[in-house]
């Protein structure tokens, strides 16, 4: 019945199948062969899973008359000739999922049975009582009704944004959220443990964190950050969750090659919002990977100059997961609200590639002995990054320098509705430096390390007493950084003593995947710098398209570092990651799009190299524009030659909606683009 669905909000779902919410009624018509009388007795049997049972609450015995098992009741709105209308309610914390329903009918001693049917269960977040309750109308519509949102990535002097089609609504993409819990680990080991749990949305997003990646599990999709992509697609062009959803299905449910963590995390947004777990995608840059729970990660130079892949720390320029909302039975009221869930495989927990719950106030607050992965979690906002330069004649290392501020910055994710960046980062930490700060900090060590004695002045304090250098460096973007110009920079270097310095500098630049993962060393460089007292210098740094090219991943990331030593001081570090800009691609239409009316649109691309461009591909997708994706093979394009395509799309349902599209050619990995489109009935 329509009005189950919109008074449900589970109107927009494509499939056909009868899908609810828990904790909130729901009617059916049952036509009988006569009329109903007062010796008739009703009982409804509903149950889910394998050998589902009343003790395990995945089975309940329900009749009109009142009697109930498990919290389920039944009651008769009405009661026409042959015609009853029943309303039916299952408890606010049933388990989600698929159900099938019995109807008995006893009458002066005799009983038939017949199935009724089956039904989706789903979280209710427009209920009080659901441990997924949220209050608020508009962010309740951005964080589970919303099937299209924005993505940050790049850097903390470069924040990008990619549009990522959620899709939660589009056909199956239910039906596979549903398999994605009955293919989990848990599942197979013990099926019915499992199904009963599934009233729990933290036991449910954890089972989900471990699952939309392919390590332990044969989850949904294989993780690749090494720049070699061959045998799948670079995880850069991926458009949205529902290709790689469907795809996951098509394959017999082999993973999905390949995804780095904002594929991850769309993935991850769309079951979540799907299920009914109101969620979001946030992004945090300059996010530490600590592997040895000791809240710093170190980063190793060679005098050269090179950036050296030498233990397991790693920073990462951004890196992207989830947050989803739910009460925290298990930790207690101040706990509850916003959780972190990171399906990005990292680090194991419990033996498996899964991360969360984690409750943000817990982070924020240092409680990193609660459920789930605090450490980690913590670590990735709050990291000391401590620099080592490595000598690899004799394989000695030495501490350069301790950094307590760098990691952990504009924490960012969409604001509710709206295209703009919303801020998150003071709700995962205090102000930097500030007194709370510190304190959580060393409130975090302790929980750590129980036993040890703190002194206050600690590694971080004696890190700023240390002999200051004399010297001061960064590096300074020159004109504009875009692909297939050559890289302009300049390497600033300051005397900040009244004596005459002498500085000799290495220096070189890599093309590197996101996650600081090194692919090719593209320039290098020394110099022996005089500087007068007090004097700054520029000393330019020029990187040719020709050193480059072939070597630069979809990421666009050139990360050029210094080494610079003045005799008888420590060296000073400078390094400074640049993101090349692509060329544009313009999305466009010309006319009022209405529903399910025929819809011109049209992309717009320019060559700037003075080389041909080939292997031109064009992929497009959007929730309510169009069904599944679009994908374009584009005549290859001669040195600055401007293309136009034209495709249709129809439209089916009303509203703002989001067309996304990726443009992928041999020189160009991938190219993003995104329109709004107002779409009216």
């Amino acid at each position: 019945m329509p009005v189950n669905r919109r008074a449900h909000h589970t109107d927009k779902f494509s499939s056909q199948d009868f899908i609810v919410r828990r904790g909130q009624p729901w009617e059916m018509i049952i036509v009988c062969n006569r009329s109903l009388e007062s010796g008739d007795d009703l009982n409804f049997i509903v149950s889910t899973g394998p050998q589902p049972s009343e003790s395990a609450r995945t089975k309940a015995v329900f009749s009109v008359s009142g009697r109930s098992t498990g919290g389920w009741n039944a009651a008769v709105k009405a009661n026409n000739n042959n015609n009853l209308i029943v309303a039916i309610t299952s408890p606010a914390s049933a388990p989600i999922g698929w159900y099938t329903m019995n109807i008995e009918i006893s009458s002066q001693g005799r009983v038939s049975s017949q199935k009724l049917g089956t039904f989706i269960l789903l979280f209710n977040p427009w209920l009080q009582a659901d441990d997924v309750f949220m209050s608020n109308n508009a962010e309740r519509q951005e964080y589970v009704e919303e099937d299209s949102g924005i993505i940050y990535v790049g850097s903390t002097n470069r924040i990008g944004m990619v549009g990522w089609n959620f899709g939660q609504f589009e056909e199956d993409i239910l039906g596979i959220s549903l398999t994605i819990l009955d293919r989990s680990l848990n599942f197979r080991r013990d099926p019915v443990t499992d199904v009963a749990r599934r009233n729990d949305p933290k036991y449910v997003c954890r089972v989900l964190s471990a699952m939309i990646n392919a390590n332990d599990d044969s989850g949904v999709i294989s993780g690749n950050w090494s720049g070699n992509y061959a045998g799948g697609l670079d995880p850069r062009t991926w458009n949205g969750s529902v290709e790689i959803l469907k795809n996951w299905k098509k394959s017999g449910y082999r993973p999905v090659q390949y995804g780095q963590c904002w594929v991850f995390a769309g993935t991850l947004n769309t079951v979540l919002r799907c299920l009914g777990v109101p969620s979001r995608v946030i992004t945090n840059f300059n996010s530490a990977h600590d592997t040895d729970r000791n809240l710093s990660v170190d980063v190793y130079y060679d005098a050269m100059g090179n950036p050296l892949e030498k233990g397991s720390d790693s920073v990462w320029n951004f890196h992207v997961w989830n947050e989803g909302w739910f009460v925290r039975t298990d930790l207690g009221p101040s706990y509850n609200g916003w959780q972190v869930l990171d399906a990005t495989p990292q680090e194991r927990s419990q033996g498996v590639f899964q991360c969360g719950p984690a409750s943000v106030n817990a982070i924020r607050e240092g409680d990193v002995d609660k459920n789930f992965d605090m450490i980690f979690i913590f670590a990735e906002v709050n990291a000391d990054r401590i620099t080592w330069i490595y000598n690899s004649r004799n394989g000695n290392q030495k501490q350069n320098s301790l950094d307590t501020h760098s990691i952990g910055k504009y924490i960012s994710t969409k604001a509710v509705g709206s295209n703009s960046r919303l801020d998150v980062t003071d709700k995962y930490k205090y102000p930097e430096g500030s007194s709370e700060e510190r304190q959580v900090h060393q409130k975090a060590l302790s929980k750590l390390k129980p036993n040890a004695s703190f002194d206050p002045t600690s590694a971080r304090d004696l890190a700023a007493e240390e002999g200051a250098p004399s010297i001061s460096g960064r590096f300074k973007v020159i004109g504009a950084l875009a692909v297939g110009k050559e890289v302009s920079l300049a390497l600033m270097l300051k005397n900040l003593t009244s004596d005459r310095k002498t500085v000799t500098v290495n220096m070189t630049a890599w093309t590197i995947v996101y996650n600081g993962t090194l692919v090719h060393e593209v320039w290098k460089d020394s110099a022996t710098i005089s500087l007068d007292p007090d004097e700054e210098i520029q000393h330019p740094v020029k990187i040719a398209y020709s050193r480059y090219d072939g070597y630069l991943k979809a990421d666009n990331m050139i990360r050029t570092t210094a080494i610079c030593k003045v005799t008888d001081e420590a060296e000073v570090v400078v390094e400074r990651d640049v993101i090349l800009d692509n060329p544009s691609v313009i999305l466009e239409v010309t006319e009022q799009a209405r529903v399910r009316k025929p819809l011109i649109v049209q992309m717009l691309f320019s060559n700037p190299l003075d080389e041909p461009v080939r292997d031109c591909v064009l992929m497009v997708e959007g929730s309510g524009l169009l069904r599944g994706n679009l994908k374009i093979d584009v005549p290859a394009l001669r040195p600055k030659e401007k293309s136009r395509i034209r495709f249709e799309i129809l439209p089916t349902r009303s509203g703002i909606k989001q067309l996304v599209a990726d443009f992928s050619c041999n020189k160009f990995p991938a190219i993003k683009a995104m329109l709004s489109i107002e779409v009216v009935e």
